[in-house]
């Protein structure tokens, strides 16, 4: 399980960010792809927001597309290395705020401050104290109207299939996870949440969940992960919880890599003419 001690070594490693974390947009083919055909269409009546808290920024593979989406974006990690990465890439951006946290809390962040809580593929490494910290942090910080869009670990769910991956030998183990047999314990996922007991945190923090997405990674249709979003109770957008299934997530993601290289910008000329006749 991946303690916050273990995390902020991971990622304070420079080893850890090779392509300053586009690297894990693999199966969308670029980070591009995967915020303009995965994340967007999930956010966009969202935005834009006057302010946005992105926790876990990473190197800023995110930041890059939501600091033009809001007035003010304040950045939290627990890595120094990562604040101090985004810092320097995002040097002439002068509406962007840079903390290092905890891994559970948010001091730095003042109550009833934020539009949009913002995190994806960051807290799946966040066992259950910490993302219930941030439960109660965001219960603090999100304004009346406020909404928090959480990437997290489901595995607690799936507890009994991890344990029986465990047991098979890892000569065996490897090749019939890639497969789709076992349930993936490579990916580093937090064992302790899942989307029905975060859920519960939020609404014992004082929000309300509205929306939940169990999505299936990286290989199989096991539904390792979840997309949870909630908000403050009495808000506008309060409703009862919708709760969807996507073991097809990954599929989706390979169909948008397929099609996004005809139309990404780097798959045109850095210059062109015209010509008419």
């Amino acid at each position: 399980m991946p303690e916050i001690e273990e995390n902020v070594e991971t990622w304070n490693a420079a080893a850890s960010w090779t392509a300053e974390g586009d690297e894990w947009s693999g199966p969308w083919g670029s980070a591009e792809a995967q915020w303009w055909g995965t994340l967007l269409p999930r956010l966009h009546a969202f935005l834009p927001a006057a302010t946005i808290l992105e926790l876990g920024p990473g190197h800023g593979r995110w930041t890059r597309y939501l600091k033009g989406r809001c007035d003010e974006l304040i950045l939290v990690d627990l890595a120094e290395n990562c604040i101090d990465a985004c810092r320097e890439r995002f040097a002439a951006d002068t509406n962007i705020t840079y903390h290092v946290n905890d891994g559970s809390s948010l001091p730095a962040v003042a109550d009833r401050a934020v539009d949009l809580a913002f995190s994806f593929d960051s807290l799946v490494h966040a066992e259950a104290d910490a993302l219930a910290g941030y439960a109660r942090e965001l219960s603090r910080v999100l304004k009346p109207d406020g909404v928090g869009f959480i990437h997290h670990s489901n595995m607690a769910e799936l507890r009994a299939r991890a344990a029986l991956a465990r047991r098979v030998p890892e000569r065996w183990r490897k090749p019939l996870s890639a497969r789709g047999v076992l349930v993936n314990l490579y990916a580093w996922r937090a064992q302790t949440p899942s989307a029905q007991w975060f859920a519960r945190a939020c609404e014992e923090a004082g929000l309300a969940c509205i929306a939940q997405e169990k999505i299936a990674w990286e290989y199989g249709r096991f539904l390792t992960d979840a997309i949870t979003v909630v908000t403050p109770r009495g808000s506008r957008w309060e409703r009862p919880r919708v709760l969807v299934e996507n073991p097809d997530f990954i599929r989706e993601a390979r169909m948008i890599s397929s099609s996004a290289k005809l139309y990404a910008e780097g798959s045109f000329p850095a210059t062109s003419s015209s010509s008419s006749t």
